[in-house]
């Protein structure tokens, strides 16, 4: 699952780019990550659930990690973990309605993938006899941002074997997190579950039969879009929005645990970062163009290459700087930074949603200038990629290569474009950009016009399909 929106992870995690596509910790992406973890020996090929928006990413960072997807159903809308499950289990019992299915978010990082996977098999015995199974994680501290779990026994030395599980329990306040810690017999919920289709199908027409009609009918009538099944919005419309927890997994009977020792966390705020970064021997984690002189407990990031972020005397602090937005916070503030994004909304920043880069099928751009007039862009397009055959109403557009080759369309004309060589392309003319190296070409784009949104595109061709 990776539709959501990761907003206490602002800057860098925003509505157009969220945070499971972001290298967070390591040099890959925690969806890509989260991809390889779920591939190899005993896995089929991933089911993926995401939204319109991020259907070519997911496709550009699957095919960075090696690893080659089964379906990928497009939901018309978020609705919630309910009936992203529910669609994912009717798609699979098509095929095989006794298949188990491990249900996994892609914002989540794992340490020790060996452990994970001895945690799965552990787990799927109990599976395959009809129960859900659930991971829980062993607590190092008192966390209120996530749910816990309270097994039907002591999970002792918290080796992998599913047990009974009693109950699921709210996020806590910090008072009775640090009971449940001192207690030692609680987990925290991963948000990670192990059943086969059948018996999800039937906990949901137990449970919350509802949702069954709505999502049945959504992705039955879902239309294949380029690799693509886009599920029937009008249907899926219907579905009520509801997480998985309260649709099924807090009413149902049938449930396990099983322990999971493998260095998890869902990176859900900056101190989960902090603690995920390795801190030094005074608390300090740095990254990227970031130094931290006299500092405690204390991260700094910096997004960019070309912004040297400095930190003195710090002590608690998170500071994350990108291009255009930078968050200084109180450490314990991280789960508040979603209420940044929400005063950011109310005054129309595009800070708020938008991501510098503009990723796009065939590659991405992003603005280096912005005037009245003109707006001058860094485009990048992937080898063998091609933006759609348009117009503009209100611009014209200067292109000079910098690096790689283009082929150029401007109304009948077609050439080739080298590096250090431009090319005008006049308002209202029909014009398309291709790249046929096998290499990233890339060039600066001058706009001029009274008006440079991005809305001001007429299509008359696109290999994506886009309208």
């Amino acid at each position: 699952m990776c539709g959501g929106s990761g907003t206490r992870l602002w800057p860098l995690s925003r509505k157009s780019y969220p945070k499971q596509f972001s290298k967070l910790i390591g040099p890959s992406s925690v969806f890509q990550q989260t991809a390889q973890r779920l591939s190899g020996p005993g896995y089929a090929p991933p089911v993926i659930l995401t939204t319109s928006d991020f259907r070519f990413i997911v496709t550009e960072q699957m095919a960075e990690a090696g690893v080659d997807p089964g379906a990928i159903l497009i939901e018309p809308e978020g609705r919630n973990t309910g009936p992203a499950v529910l669609a994912s289990a009717l798609w699979l019992a098509r095929d095989d309605p006794d298949a188990l299915m491990l249900v996994a978010p892609s914002d989540h990082m794992v340490a020790d993938d060996p452990a994970f996977r001895a945690a799965v098999l552990a787990g799927v015995p109990a599976a395959r006899a009809g129960q859900i199974v659930t991971f829980g994680i062993k607590p190092t501290h008192a966390e209120t941002g996530y749910g816990y779990l309270e097994p039907g026994e002591d999970p002792g030395d918290h080796a992998p074997r599913a047990i009974p599980l009693r109950r699921f329990v709210e996020k806590p306040d910090k008072a009775r997190a640090e009971a449940m810690l001192e207690a030692g017999n609680y987990l925290w919920n991963a948000g990670i579950f192990l059943f086969s289709v059948r018996t999800i199908l039937e906990a949901f027409e137990a449970h919350a039969p509802d949702l069954i009609a709505p999502v049945r009918a959504a992705v039955d009538g879902g239309r294949p879009d380029l690799g693509f099944l886009r599920l029937d919005p009008g249907a899926w419309s219907g579905a009520r929005d509801i997480s998985i927890d309260y649709a099924v997994m807090e009413r149902s009977h049938s449930l396990s645990v099983v322990p999971l020792g493998a260095g998890w966390s869902d990176l859900g705020g900056w101190d989960a970062v902090w603690r995920e970064s390795g801190p030094d021997a005074r608390g300090v984690a740095t990254s990227g163009a970031a130094t931290a002189l006299d500092c405690d407990a204390t991260l700094l990031r910096s997004e960019d290459e070309g912004l040297e972020l400095v930190g003195l005397g710090l002590r608690d602090i998170i500071a994350v700087a990108m291009p255009d937005a930078v968050l200084v916070a109180d450490k314990s503030r991280a789960q508040d930074v979603k209420d940044v994004v929400a005063a950011l909304k109310a005054k129309q920043a595009k800070q708020a949603t938008a991501f510098p880069k503009d990723h796009r099928p065939w590659g991405w751009f992003e603005s280096l200038v912005l005037g009245d007039r003109f707006q001058v862009k860094r485009i990048v397009v992937h080898p063998g990629a091609a933006l759609s055959l348009q117009s503009h109403t209100h611009r014209a557009e200067h292109w000079i290569v910098v690096s790689g080759t283009a082929r150029v369309t401007v109304d009948d004309d077609v050439r080739l474009v080298s590096e250090n060589q431009s090319v005008y392309v006049p308002l209202g003319a029909r014009h398309r950009l291709e790249n046929p190296g096998k290499l990233p070409m890339v060039l600066i784009e001058v706009q001029t016009g009274a008006y440079l949104g991005e809305d001001d595109i007429i299509r008359y061709e696109d290999v994506y399909a886009r309208s």
